[in-house]
């Protein structure tokens, strides 16, 4: 696997996955060129922290990963810490896989450690990686369980879907070799 950052001509692809059943289901976003591009844009041209990482394998794009850390959106960090401490310099990741036949094959496992393990790299002050979840969305926390992450804590938290309850897992892994990572 593969990834490199969104770009705007990009876009297409994104708003065709986006509207997949199975992506609208847990994003619910809108998909006209004009909110794909308010809402990824900034970070497709570096304007904004965040990080828009189009997963590849074998050259051909299969996903999504939104990196960032959480101190760069004190307004979510704090969301969090109503669950859970959050460490300084922690990060969180969002993520797709953008086609139906892709699902159920693995890839987001692989797509989640592929990221997480770069993570470490990339971002070398990063002590964790916590990812929240619905708790309705059990193919979503699986795959971060096969990834790696462990279960740290539940609570409520603003749905992504309005028609979701605010019940949420907080999953969490650690940068190998700090204390209390288990590594």
């Amino acid at each position: 696997m593969t990834w490199r950052r969104l770009a705007e001509r990009d876009f297409p692809l994104l708003m065709s996955w986006l509207r997949q059943p199975h992506v609208a289901r847990w994003w619910n976003h809108e998909t006209s060129l004009a909110t794909v591009s308010r809402d990824f844009g900034p970070a497709a041209r570096g304007e904004e922290p965040s990080e828009d990482l189009l997963v590849h394998l074998d050259d051909s794009p299969v996903g999504l990963v939104q990196r960032c850390r959480l101190s760069d959106y004190p307004e979510y960090l704090a969301e969090l810490a109503t669950l859970a401490e959050v460490p300084p310099g922690a990060m969180t990741l969002d993520y797709l896989i953008g086609e139906p036949h892709h699902i159920g094959r693995g890839l987001g496992t692989r797509m989640i450690q592929s990221v997480v393990r770069a993570t470490w790299t990339d971002h070398p002050d990063a002590p964790c990686v916590l990812v929240p979840v619905s708790a309705a969305n059990q193919a979503s926390w699986r795959v971060l369980e096969k990834a790696g992450l462990r279960r740290v804590a539940e609570g409520d938290l603003e749905p992504d879907n309005p028609v979701d309850d605010r019940a949420h897992y907080l999953y969490r892994i650690d940068r190998p070799g700090a204390a209390g990572s288990g590594t």
